[in-house]
């Protein structure tokens, strides 16, 4: 017997009709997203807000257009093509396949697409990530179920975050017990609070005001109380006038001058004296803070950073990992402003808790690594 059959139809009027319907909502969905006014609702309280901001709107446009195409073509094609009565039970629907003009297209637009997104999202990331030189480092530190933070020259922790307005800012954070998240939507930026792990934000503060701080990582029973304002966690983000940020900043110190734990303001390694330091006391501070990532081995013998046997005393020994040439000065450098490339990132000094006398010790024991 043979088989039925639908009969071959062709993209007729009907189809063209619904096609411009969509695209004309897609439009108006495109055009909604790139006036909606997000900073109503949330302010772009440092300068790579805006960026995220536009990032934002990009997915957000395409994502909502091509929901509208999708959808709209399932309705279509469900009516279109719907079993109409009298149709035999053994009726096959039309067969389409090996259209290789069709594949060829939804192969290339995707592609494109996730090419620009990928573009467009890593020149943001490299920008939020790689902190330059000469910004004020300031350390976060998640506890369940609240946030402190850790100032330069800024002895123990402090309960609320202040920054300068138009001063550029490293941001670490970490954990001291499990994972925490943090998260200033009026800046757009969020990484995990990780035990053990640093993670950086840069940005320069444009807008002053105060703002919050939520955590977006389930970290307890009291996870639900970790934002700004609540008797678990008063802590708020402040951009102040550089006038007011300096008064806080002298009070604070002034106020937290018997506290122990301080930050050292960092010092140019040029104005460190080096060869005063104290191998031995270099070599414990290596042990516990520098073998996690760094062998005492020949530079390809890795942990996580190459290992550091003769680096300042072999003639062989390849360039230090910002291309600088091995010498006493260019080590301290590394170990005040830290180092993100392939092999991973080094926290600076500030986010080691390192000392500048730290600094002298530890390059005078690196020194002894023949």
């Amino acid at each position: 017997m043979p088989e039925n059959r639908d009969p071959v139809v062709h993209l007729d009027r009907q189809f063209w009709i619904v096609t411009a319907v969509l695209a004309v909502l897609a439009l108006i969905s495109i055009l909604w997203w790139v006036w909606a006014p997000i900073t109503s609702i949330m302010p772009e309280a440092v300068d790579k807000a805006q960026q995220i901001d536009a990032l934002f709107r990009f997915l957000a446009a395409s994502g909502t257009a091509l929901f509208i195409f999708v959808c709209g073509y399932i309705v279509y094609f469900s009516l279109a093509f719907r079993r109409h009565a009298g149709t035999p039970d053994d009726a096959v629907g039309i067969q389409i396949h090996d259209n290789n003009k069709l594949e060829t297209w939804w192969t290339i637009v995707p592609t494109v697409f996730v090419v620009i997104m990928a573009i467009f999202s890593l020149r943001i990331w490299y920008g939020i990530e790689v902190a330059p030189n000469n910004t004020l480092v300031v350390e976060a530190i998640g506890h369940q179920w609240y946030y402190t933070f850790r100032y330069p020259n800024v002895n123990g922790e402090i309960s609320e975050m202040h920054l300068p307005l138009g001063q550029p800012v490293t941001l670490h954070v970490t954990s001291s017990d499990v994972i925490h998240s943090f998260w200033i939507p009026a800046m757009r930026l969020k990484a995990d609070m990780v035990p053990g792990l640093i993670n950086t934000f840069e940005f320069t503060p444009t807008r002053p005001g105060k703002y919050e701080i939520i955590c977006t990582e389930f970290c307890g029973t009291l996870h639900g109380e970790m934002h700004s304002g609540t008797t678990q966690n008063p802590a708020y983000v402040y951009i102040d006038q550089p006038a007011t940020y300096a008064a806080w900043y002298a009070r604070t110190e002034r106020q937290q001058i018997h506290a122990s734990n301080a930050i050292a303001a960092p010092v140019s390694p040029n104005q460190l004296k080096l060869n005063g330091g104290d191998p031995k006391a270099g070599a414990k501070l290596f042990a516990a803070k520098c073998s996690a990532c760094h062998a005492i081995g020949p530079f390809d013998q890795r942990i996580v950073g190459p290992g550091l046997r003769g680096v300042l005393n072999d003639p062989a020994h390849p360039q230090l990992v910002d291309g600088d040439k091995a010498t006493p000065e260019n080590v301290a450098k590394i170990l005040e402003n830290g180092f993100k490339g392939s092999i991973g990132q080094m926290p600076n000094q500030a986010a080691n808790g390192l000392s500048n006398k730290d600094i002298v010790n530890l390059v005078a024991y690196l020194k002894t690594l023949k």
